[in-house]
């Protein structure tokens, strides 16, 4: 058996523990496979991985074109002239987090004649390297979203601070959580909260997470 379906079977294993003690249903798992060459995507696709996830799309392109079939989200800072060439490539952009982007991603969806989901990233513990909306102004960003034809939003993401000690960020998560609770706007329906990595995804999951991001607990250290 491989490290890799080892630690597959190990971290499987935590999230249906952790959904059945919930009482919560199936906890995604997006397998991050930056820095991961596609012999050990492959491996992860015939050990039952579905969905990955990708920071830069120049790493991404030549995964993407060996293994078209996977479902493949971007999540990493998007910039806008870089858009063109993600859309119709990933089924969710979880990395929306200003309204240059918003307004770049409508106009080639419009061009392509196709629609594009995202999460909204939120800054909650407010660290001026990450990106991210900050908290309050979540409702007027999604409220101007709202109105763009081509772009749907379908819940939000975060990157919190790292931590060696998951606790000390349950904080943040059971704020994110707060807000995708409680952030309502028409035209906007919350179903995914994407929050949790290799070293918090079980706390993340604790505090509400429907879709966890995990590279190193799954493929090893990255080189």
């Amino acid at each position: 058996m491989s490290s890799l379906q080892q630690n597959l079977i190990r971290i499987r294993a935590h999230l249906q523990e952790a959904a059945r003690r919930l009482g919560r249903e199936e906890i995604r798992l997006v397998a991050v496979t930056k820095n991961v060459p596609a012999s050990l995507v492959g491996e992860a696709i015939a050990l039952g991985v579905q969905s990955f996830g990708e920071n830069r799309l120049q790493d991404a392109l030549p995964k993407l074109a060996v293994f078209p079939q996977a479902d493949w989200h971007f999540i990493g800072r998007l910039q806008t002239n870089k858009v063109r060439d993600v859309i119709g490539r990933f089924s969710l952009i979880q990395s929306l987090d200003r309204w240059e982007l918003a307004a770049a991603l409508q106009y080639q969806a419009e061009k392509k004649g196709v629609a594009v989901k995202a999460l909204v990233q939120v800054n909650v513990a407010g660290e001026e390297q990450k990106g991210g909306l900050p908290p309050e102004e979540l409702t007027d960003f999604l409220t101007a979203v709202a109105d763009l034809s081509c772009l749907q939003v379908v819940g939000l993401m975060t990157v919190p601070p790292y931590e060696d000690d998951p606790e000390k960020i349950r904080p943040v998560f059971r704020e994110m959580c707060r807000l995708f609770r409680t952030c309502r706007v028409p035209g906007v329906r919350m179903q995914v909260l994407s929050m949790g990595m290799s070293n918090d995804y079980l706390t993340a999951v604790e505090e509400g997470a429907t879709l966890v991001r995990i590279g190193s607990a799954i493929f090893g250290a990255r080189t």
